[in-house]
């Protein structure tokens, strides 16, 4: 499992830079760089108002990758360590990114 730090803080499955998912996709099948990386498990939170009761913020999960062009992608599984997803005030996501994205 992959230690995930997140700066998407509008994205309704954020709670104190971690995500409250057990699992997100990295999508950016054609990624040269970061910059053509994203979490396709984005979603906005509208309003601000949503906080999530019900879940704990996970800090090691599962992360399907279909960045294939990435050194830490093994078969569609990240295998970094730690990753981080970038895109504060991002509305879509493909306005976020995988800072940890590397080119092998």
């Amino acid at each position: 499992m992959t230690k995930l730090e997140c700066s998407v803080m509008n994205c309704v499955h954020n709670s104190d830079r971690c995500c409250c998912k057990n699992a997100i996709l990295v999508d950016g099948d054609k990624a040269k760089d970061s910059g053509d990386t994203c979490c396709a498990s984005f979603d906005e939170n509208r309003g601000g108002m949503f906080t999530n009761l019900f879940k704990t913020p996970e800090t090691r999960l599962d992360v399907t990758c279909d960045a294939v062009k990435c050194i830490y992608n093994d078969d569609h599984r990240c295998t970094a360590e730690k990753i981080s997803i970038n895109g504060n005030g991002a509305s879509e996501f493909d306005q976020t990114r995988c800072s940890t994205f590397k080119v092998k």
